[in-house]
């Protein structure tokens, strides 16, 4: 049993930034199987950003150069640093582990507005 604990979202001007912080407990194999995904306003959800073989990482086309997917093996937490922030990232979003049968967080809020 895997449990994921999202945190930072909030509310954010146009161009600002935030940080999403997932903590991951109980028997999660290694950080290297999480990944953000969102979900906006009456849109089905989408990933976001992942790791990928290699120690590269992914990055849906519409948000590379402003995210940051990190994670911290030590603490068992995954960041996603979100820079530039635009109107059409508002959703919530989500934490997902990649390890048989799938788990998700619960989800933490992201809202651009001016």
């Amino acid at each position: 049993q895997v449990t994921l604990m999202e945190s930072g979202g909030g509310l954010v001007q146009p161009g600002g930034s935030l940080r999403l912080s997932c903590a991951a407990s109980g028997s999660i194999r290694s950080t290297y199987v999480m990944d953000w995904y969102r979900q906006p306003p009456e849109k089905q959800r989408e990933l976001v950003a992942a790791f990928s073989s290699g120690g590269n990482t992914w990055y849906e086309d519409s948000v590379k150069g402003r995210f940051t997917i990190s994670r911290d093996n030590a603490k068992n937490t995954v960041y996603l640093q979100m820079n530039n922030l635009k109107l059409e990232d508002t959703a919530v979003y989500y934490c997902h582990a990649n390890q048989f049968p799938g788990y998700w967080g619960q989800g933490t809020q992201v809202t651009v507005s001016s």
